[in-house]
């Protein structure tokens, strides 16, 4: 059979694999060992074990579960409420202030955990019940923890990043500085929308009241005094710190990835034994039993979806691709138009981390040959990526949103996200025209590596 037929075999048996309910590691590492068995020698069926040891044998991977150790000790303790409770304190103020502190404590969580998931649980816990409480619908709602749980996989530290970097055998530290300015461009559309969604529904509700008479809760105000807003800080303070300490130890050479990791992890026990109290083994168990589950799910979607990489390499499909892609002769940039169209395509079915590790052999040689940063490609990748979080089929994070709100019916959180699947497509023709939003952080930081 022909490269282009095993390629397209390949291709319609992870789809039959994937439709077929089967866990995503599984039905990557079943396709990858049946086109073993048939097109690859018998013995290589003895080195399946051996494969997988030797793709994932990297020392950068050892970050993930020490991240994730990281990120299960603070969303499993009171952190992400604080978080929440301070942020609303000090932009009250602001119209649509609730909203904004939801992003912001969004954005500060994920910084801290990683996580997009534990991102949405933990401040959508907490912020979505407020929100519904003053009046906000149920779509707003949903939509601003949605999409501000996005920010875990682009905000430092993420272990999306982590495996793209693996992936392009690029800078962990570089592309970490590289999602920076984007994750604060992401937090200000954000932000911005917020406010205007906020005066769109709080004009509606004056005219029903001037109307009728009737006050909806959108039109109380919150007031804090000066002294109840410094008392939130302390419950701030000290993750803040955390995430300070974490970058400076990574960035001032202070550490490796996965020792920044441990260190992390390390000091979130200790913050969260200090704060909350939580130090007894019944209070450690959920917080270890998470980070074991988590781990694991996400160890064995890696590892499968490096065999799967191989196979499909030794296979020849990768490469010739790769070729086709390049001799198709597109313009450089209708090349990457064609190839984020392709990445969201597959973020209808599949989460980033299958997406990075199965298409990077493919996408990145033509990427290299047009003489795209790769480093730059990698963020603009991980935004497309997080918009598959919140739009359908698939959309993770709507069905943790689900979980955190039953009562919102699901229609409703869809319609609530769309926007910000629009906003994020606003960021990353920004980021086209003005690439400087990603590459000047780690260029001022780290020195200019040329990217590619």
């Amino acid at each position: 059979m022909s490269v282009l037929g095993i390629g397209l075999s390949y291709g319609f048996a992870t789809l039959f694999a994937m439709f077929s309910g089967m866990p995503i590691a599984f039905a990557l590492g079943a396709v990858a060992v049946v086109f073993m068995a048939i097109y690859m020698p018998a013995a290589s069926l003895d080195t399946v074990t051996q494969n997988v040891y030797e793709e994932m044998a990297s020392i950068t991977l050892l970050s993930i579960p020490l991240f994730i150790l990281k990120g299960a000790a603070i969303g499993k303790s009171r952190a992400g409420q604080d978080l929440y409770s301070a942020l609303h304190a000090w932009l009250h103020r602001v119209p649509g202030g609730l909203g904004v502190a939801n992003v912001f404590a969004c954005a500060l969580f994920a910084a801290m955990a990683g996580s997009s998931p534990a991102t949405c649980s933990a401040i959508g816990s907490a912020g979505i019940p407020e929100m519904r409480k003053r009046g906000y619908s149920g779509g707003f709602a949903a939509g601003i923890i949605a999409a501000g749980g996005t920010l875990g996989i682009l905000l430092p530290p993420s272990i999306t990043m982590i495996l793209f970097a693996v992936a392009a055998e690029k800078s962990l530290g570089r592309l970490f500085l590289a999602g920076i300015g984007p994750g604060l461009l992401l937090v200000t559309l954000f932000g911005i929308y917020a406010v205007f969604r906020f005066r769109k529904e709080y004009a509606a509700a004056h005219a029903l009241y001037i109307a009728t008479g009737t006050e909806a809760a959108i039109l109380h105000h919150d007031d804090f005094t000066m002294a109840q807003r410094f008392s939130a800080l302390p419950r701030v303070l000290p993750f803040v710190l955390l995430l300070t300490g974490v970058m400076i130890a990574l960035y001032g050479g202070y550490a490796t990835p996965s020792e920044t990791a441990g260190l992390g992890g390390l000091l979130a026990l200790v913050l969260i034994a200090l704060i909350y109290s939580v130090w007894r083994p019944s209070d450690l168990a959920p917080i270890l039993k998470s980070t074991i589950r988590e781990s694991t799910m996400l160890m064995m979607i890696i590892g499968m979806s490096l065999l799967y990489s191989y196979v499909m390499s030794y296979l020849h499909i990768s490469q010739s691709a790769a070729e086709a892609i390049v001799a198709m002769h597109l313009p450089r940039w209708e090349l990457l138009a064609a190839i984020l169209v392709m990445v969201v395509v597959l973020g209808f079915f599949l989460p980033p981390v299958s997406i990075i590790l199965m298409t990077a052999p493919i996408i990145l040689p033509p990427l290299r040959a047009a003489n795209f940063d790769i480093i730059w490609f990698g963020i603009v990748m991980t935004i497309v990526m997080e918009m598959g979080l919140i739009h359908p089929p698939v959309g993770l994070n709507i069905f943790v949103i689900r979980n955190v709100a039953p009562d919102i019916p699901l229609s409703e959180v869809i319609w609530g996200t769309l926007p910000f699947v629009l906003l994020m497509m606003v960021a990353v023709l920004l980021l086209c025209f003005f690439p400087g939003i990603s590459t000047t952080l780690p260029d001022l930081v780290m020195g200019p590596d040329g990217g590619r």
